[in-house]
């Protein structure tokens, strides 16, 4: 049994404070190719993965800004979206492309591309960085989608913060898997 493996699994949680320094060479590539290993019916390879630091996230900020303004909303919600990506140092905007398919529908690559966030965050915990994967009404703006270069087709699933934890991870609690659990 591999118990380190386990025990990640096990104890993974989100930290949604943040600071440099951000993942960076081998260990952004670890990162990386943990999410392409996400399960992935057809062998489709459903993802791209749009990374933002240093000036970047300034850019991904006007950007989410320019979509919120565009979408109609209120000038409270444009100046939280320019200051969004400014949570982390490094930040992923992660999108299924999705593929025509005709045993993997649309949902199946949506899934995929969220296994591969899930699949990064934990390749981020077990190298001692903290991260979140934040989410967003504007996740479903095709005015953002258009902005960052993705297809009609495709699908942003969410963003994940990247960096080091500037407190102390919390321990999950016991769940009690009985209450979630049927056996048919």
């Amino acid at each position: 049994m591999n118990q380190a493996a386990l025990s990640l699994l096990l104890t993974r949680s989100s930290c949604g404070l943040l600071q440099a320094p951000a993942p960076s060479g081998e260990a952004l590539e670890h990162i990386l190719q943990a999410g392409l290993r996400a399960p992935d019916h057809g062998h489709l390879q459903p993802f791209q993965f749009l990374l933002a630091e240093g000036e970047g996230l300034n850019r991904l900020g006007a950007l989410l800004a320019e979509s919120a303004k565009q979408d109609g909303a209120a000038e409270e919600a444009i100046e939280r979206a320019t200051q969004m990506p400014l949570r982390a140092p490094l930040v992923i905007t992660v999108a299924a492309r999705v593929q025509p398919h005709n045993k993997v529908p649309a949902f199946e690559q949506h899934l995929s591309a969220g296994c591969a966030v899930m699949a990064m965050q934990m390749a981020a915990q077990a190298q001692g960085f903290g991260g979140i994967w934040r989410s967003s009404p504007l996740m479903y703006s095709r005015k953002l989608h258009e902005l960052l270069g993705l297809n009609e087709q495709d699908q942003i699933v969410g963003f994940l913060y990247l960096g080091t934890p500037a407190t102390s991870l919390r321990i999950p609690s016991f769940v009690n898997s009985a209450e979630f659990v049927r056996w048919i």
